[in-house]
C-alpha cells in the first residue's frame, strides 16, 4: 500500500507544475482522495459487499466531485487533473500513467449489456469535457482532446478529436481522409441537385433541338 501510495503521489508531481510536495498533494488534491476511496469500494466490490462499495463511492463522490463506479479497475499512477465533474462506469477499465482532466465521462450508450464501458490503454491522455461512450478500446499512448465524443475504438499513439471523434494523428503523423469535408467551400446539397438537373434539362434540350433540325431536313 505505501509503494502504491508514493507511486501515485509521484505520478501527479511529475505531471502537476503547480505540485509542491507530495504531503500537499496527498492532503489537498481531491484527485487522490477519490483513488483511494475507489481501492476501497472496489476491494468490497470484489468481495459481494456491494452496498458498503456504493456508500463509500457515494461517500468519495460528495466530498470530491468524482464519481468511480466500484466496479471499475483503476490501474496503477492514475492522475485525475481537477477532477470535478468526472464520471467513470462500472465496466470501464483503466490502464496505467492515464491523466484525465475534469468532465470527463467513461460512460456507456445504453443499448449494450454486460461489457458497457470504455477500456483505456496506459499512457492515455483524455482531455477536459471529452465523453468516451462504448465498450470499446482507446489504444495505449493515445490523446483524447478536450470535447470529443469517442464512439469508437482509438488506434495507439492515436490522436482523436472533434464531435462524433475522429483520428487526427496517428504517432504524430497526420491522417488524410479522402472524404474529408471541406469547412471553407462547403456545397449545399440542395444547390447540387438543382445543377445536376438543370444540366439535363440543357441536354434535353439539346437533343429536342437536334431532333427539329432533323424534322426540317
Amino acid at each position: 500500500m505505501f509503494k502504491y501510495l508514493s507511486e501515485l503521489l509521484g505520478a501527479y508531481q511529475a505531471r502537476d507544475p503547480a505540485a509542491r510536495s507530495k504531503l500537499e498533494i496527498f492532503l489537498l488534491y481531491p484527485g487522490v482522495h477519490a483513488t483511494l476511496y475507489h481501492k476501497l469500494s472496489h476491494f468490497l466490490f470484489r468481495h459481494r459487499l456491494f452496498f458498503l462499495a456504493r456508500l463509500v463511492s457515494q461517500w468519495a463522490r460528495f466530498w470530491t466531485g468524482i464519481e468511480i463506479h466500484p466496479g471499475a479497475t483503476i490501474g496503477r499512477r492514475f492522475v485525475i487533473d481537477h477532477g470535478m465533474g468526472i464520471v467513470i462506469g462500472e465496466t470501464a477499465e483503466v490502464g496505467d500513467d492515464v491523466l484525465i482532466y475534469q468532465g470527463v465521462t467513461l460512460g456507456g450508450t445504453g443499448k449494450d449489456t454486460g461489457k458497457r464501458h470504455p477500456t483505456v490503454g496506459n499512457n492515455v491522455m483524455i482531455g477536459s469535457g471529452a465523453k468516451v461512450l462504448g465498450p470499446f478500446k482507446i489504444g495505449d499512448g493515445a490523446r483524447i482532446a478536450a470535447n470529443a465524443v469517442v464512439l469508437q475504438e482509438v488506434p495507439p499513439q492515436a490522436t482523436a478529436v472533434g464531435i462524433p471523434a475522429r483520428i487526427a494523428r496517428i504517432a504524430g503523423q497526420k491522417v488524410n481522409y479522402a472524404d474529408e469535408v471541406d469547412q471553407i467551400s462547403v456545397v449545399d446539397p440542395r444547390d447540387k441537385t438543382i445543377q445536376q438537373l438543370e444540366e439535363r434539362l440543357s441536354a434535353l434540350e439539346r437533343r429536342a433541338s437536334e431532333v427539329d433540325g432533323e424534322w426540317e431536313r
